[in-house]
C-alpha cells in the first residue's frame, strides 16, 4: 500500500476534510473514529488514526461472532463445559468425541 501525499485546505473553524482515498485505507470512514494530533517540536503535525475498536480486531466484534461469544457464555454459566487438565487429557477427549460421531 502506497502512503496517500495531497493538500489539504483548512476551512473555516479549522476544519480539515481529509480526501476517501487517504481515509479507506485506513479505515477512518467508520463512524466513531478520532485522529491523534501531536505537534512535535520540528513543527510537524503527526495525525494517527484512533479506532474505537482496532482495525485488526474488528472481525470480534461483528454481530455473528458476538452472537457466538454470548452463546458460549450461556454453556459456561449453565456448566456445560468440560475443563481439562492436560492437552493429551484434551486430545483423548476429542478422539472419544470423533469416534462417536462416525
Amino acid at each position: 500500500m502506497s502512503a496517500w501525499h495531497g493538500y489539504l485546505t483548512i476551512q473555516q473553524r479549522g476544519v480539515i476534510a481529509l480526501p476517501a482515498e487517504a481515509r479507506r485505507p485506513l479505515h477512518l470512514d467508520q463512524p466513531g473514529v478520532q485522529v491523534e494530533v501531536t505537534e512535535r517540536d520540528d513543527g510537524v503535525l503527526e495525525l494517527r488514526p484512533s479506532l474505537p475498536v482496532p482495525a485488526d480486531q474488528a472481525w470480534f466484534w461483528t454481530e455473528r461472532r458476538q452472537q457466538r461469544e454470548r452463546e458460549v457464555d450461556e454453556h459456561v454459566a449453565a456448566g456445560r463445559v468440560e475443563v481439562h487438565e492436560s492437552t493429551d487429557d484434551f486430545l483423548e477427549h476429542l478422539a472419544a468425541l470423533a469416534g462417536a460421531l462416525a
